[in-house]
């Protein structure tokens, strides 16, 4: 499998850079209360302090980066704006399964987009692109079919669309669940944040992976230089 960032996204976004954790063999069924207490923790340190997600640059940014091709961030948040959002107006996360949760502690932390696909239900190779407008999308949760606009930044594999305007919506066919045993774990970020500060964060996620849910953890940072991972 390969893991692509075509260069038309580069056009956009000379200055993105993608983490990549790959975890397989891993065991995604049981509940570990240690990971509901990490989840609580990072929920916390959102609402500590005078914190105001509406503010914060790497928020910005995402809004931002989501105009740049034609969506409304208010109409169709980005990930990172959504999940902040919830959690500073007091909402406690679910408990979802524990690569959810430990992408969510992670993305919390750090204040980064992060979403995951199972690779036993991806069709070839896993490419973030700009959308033709007439690939397959049925949204998490739903039955019903929302292709994406023409020039949307979606992830697709050869089958359908992974996910919608770059990380609004995932799909319903690559969701992470209890019976995931093989997991692509996908981290964006845009300046302010740094390639050292995604590193860290690439690395946290990847240890705790493999501290809860064991199997084999590799990791790797795609930018305009290196536009592909090759398993």
């Amino acid at each position: 499998m390969n893991f692509i960032v075509d260069q038309s996204v580069f056009e956009l976004y000379p200055e993105l850079r993608i983490g990549l954790v790959m975890a397989r063999g891993v065991q995604n069924t049981y509940r570990d209360n240690s990971i509901a207490g990490l989840l609580r923790d990072a929920e916390t340190g959102i609402r500590s302090g005078p914190y105001d997600f509406k503010t914060d640059p790497r928020v910005i940014a995402w809004m931002e980066a989501h105009k740049s091709f034609g969506s409304d961030p208010k109409r169709y948040a980005p990930s990172i704006y959504a999940l902040i959002k919830r959690v500073a107006k007091g909402g406690e996360l679910p408990s979802i399964n524990p690569l959810v949760d430990l992408y969510n502690i992670v993305s919390l932390k750090y204040v980064v987009p992060i979403g995951g696909e199972d690779l036993d239900a991806c069709v070839g190779d896993i490419r973030l692109t700009r959308a033709a407008g007439s690939e397959q999308f049925i949204e998490l949760g739903k039955s019903e079919a929302s292709p994406p606009e023409t020039g949307e930044v979606v992830y697709r594999d050869d089958q359908g669309v992974l996910c919608r305007k770059f990380n609004w919506r995932e799909a319903e066919r690559t969701k992470l669940t209890e019976k995931t045993t093989n997991a692509v774990i996908v981290i964006e970020t845009l300046p302010p944040v740094s390639f050292e500060a995604l590193r860290e964060t690439v690395e946290d996620l990847a240890q705790l992976i493999q501290t809860h849910c064991g199997g084999v953890v590799k990791h790797q940072i795609l930018d305009n230089s290196t536009q592909q991972f090759s398993e």
